[in-house]
């Protein structure tokens, strides 16, 4: 299965500065997400850091990653800023990591 997942406020929380180095992963949500890689699954994170305000925040990214030890296959950028997103196959974060 080839799964998407956000970064903010689904594997960290972001200041509503949105200065993305501030950023405070949570890692139980990252072992979740990493369970699934485990188990094969294709992972791909896809972000909105700097759609909007043009600002390069790869290389943030990419060290945070390695920092919080968050496997995956791909990481995107340019993911639209949105305020709701109507899809048949999506799940809010906070529901997902509800369940068990």
């Amino acid at each position: 299965m080839k799964i998407y997942v956000d970064i903010d406020e689904t594997i960290c929380r972001t200041p509503d500065s949105r200065d993305y180095r501030d950023s405070i992963p949570i890692p139980e949500r990252i072992e979740r997400i990493n369970s699934l890689f485990d188990q094969g699954h294709e992972i791909v994170y896809w972000t909105a850091r700097g759609t909007v305000t043009g600002i390069d925040w790869s290389e943030v990214t990419k060290d945070q990653f390695e920092r919080w030890g968050v496997k995956h296959h791909d990481l995107r950028f340019q993911k639209p800023a949105y305020d709701l997103f109507i899809d048949d196959k999506n799940i809010h974060s906070d529901r997902f990591f509800e369940t068990a």
